[in-house]
């Protein structure tokens, strides 16, 4: 029998938004948009880390000058695209605005990710196996899962509540965002059946600084008030002062203030890292010093035209120096470079610094 072609139940521009992305929350120039993810919890195999990762939200309100993860967000509207379900500003924007920018201006909500996370890990599954094996899984690694979203769509908040259903498990969480103290609560939970530590992310103590570097992030104060909180929660924290960023937050002096306020705060650890400036980043970051830092400009372009990283004389130096402040102010400490994500640190981090490698370093 001839296949009998039914008519549309609805005009082609109603099917559509039909299909579309569903505008959830708008806030000044950013608009959140409500997705459905088929998967959160990435493996290492899928990202090249030695761990794995969830993301709450795709993209990220916070601005940050720096941020290294802005190529994420071109797959999604790619995907989204390709699906027929861009509508509204994401329509228009799509190629109207760089990834890179588009990154902060359009936030993907991922509203089913707690129930997909409790599917995953029903007891028995592959990857429920791993991780009770001892994988760890690090939350927030692309973008923030405490950003000004969270507040209104708890996505963090009900993952949070999955993992702690799940006994055995290895968990970390970065943020640069006070509001991860809202969850304590569930935190503690966790903490009392699994291995768990927050590292909240700080590069500099002063406000103004920050401002400029992380235009919407939470002040420097706020986060050593987090710190300390969690802290006296009994949930053990440390301090991502990453990406270390040449001629801007690596003053001797200003890098000892921060490690000695993240030791009085509470904080156990401290890791660093200078800055790595791949693709879409350097389409952001390198406008936004040649405008804020001009007398910069030409030493960031002549330090990067031939890699995303600097000269191994600034990361020996970097390294050395961090490892130094660390020991005197009793934090354990982690330098990454370029090294796997779960290499020991090289035998550099121990070693006394050269005079004239110590910061300021040249790039």
């Amino acid at each position: 029998m001839p296949t009998v072609q039914l008519p549309a139940l609805f005009p082609p521009a109603v099917e559509k938004s039909l299909r579309a992305l569903p505008v959830i929350g708008e806030q000044r120039d950013i608009t959140y948009y409500g997705t459905h993810a088929q998967n959160v919890l990435n493996g290492p195999q899928a990202t090249g880390m030695g761990f794995w990762s969830i993301n709450p939200y795709t993209g990220c309100a916070f601005g940050c000058a720096y941020c290294y993860a802005r190529y994420t967000h071109r797959y999604v509207v790619e995907r989204a695209a390709a699906a027929d379900r861009l509508t509204g500003p994401l329509e228009r924007d799509a190629g109207a605005i760089p990834p890179w920018l588009a990154f902060e201006r359009h936030i993907f909500v991922k509203r089913n990710a707690a129930v997909v996370l409790g599917r995953t890990l029903r007891h028995g599954s592959e990857k429920h196996t791993a991780l009770i094996r001892g994988d760890s899984i690090v939350i927030g690694t692309a973008t923030d899962p405490y950003q000004p979203a969270e507040r209104t769509f708890r996505i963090t908040r009900q993952i949070l509540e999955v993992l702690a259903e799940h006994p055995g498990l290895d968990i970390v969480i970065i943020s640069k965002s006070p509001l991860i103290t809202r969850d304590i609560d569930v935190l503690s939970r966790i903490r009392r059946r699994s291995r768990l530590s927050v590292h909240i992310s700080l590069i500099t103590l002063d406000r103004a600084l920050a401002r400029r570097l992380e235009p919407r992030a939470p002040t420097p104060e706020s986060r050593l008030r987090a710190v300390r909180r969690l802290s006296d929660a009994g949930i053990e924290v440390g301090v991502n002062c990453m990406p270390v960023l040449p001629g801007i937050t690596d003053n001797p002096r200003d890098l000892e203030a921060l490690v000695r306020a993240v030791a009085a705060a509470g904080a156990t650890r401290l890791a660093a890292g200078g800055l790595r400036l791949q693709h879409e980043a350097r389409k952001r970051y390198l406008p936004f010093i040649a405008q804020e830092f001009p007398h910069l400009a030409d030493r960031y372009q002549r330090a990067y035209a031939h890699s995303h990283h600097l000269s191994d004389r600034y990361r020996d130096g970097l390294r050395a120096f961090m490892a130094r402040l660390c020991r005197r102010y009793g934090l354990r400490t982690r330098t990454y470079d370029d090294e796997p994500e779960n290499s020991e640190p090289s035998s550099a981090t121990e070693a006394a610094p050269d005079p004239q490698l110590v910061l300021p370093l040249t790039m």
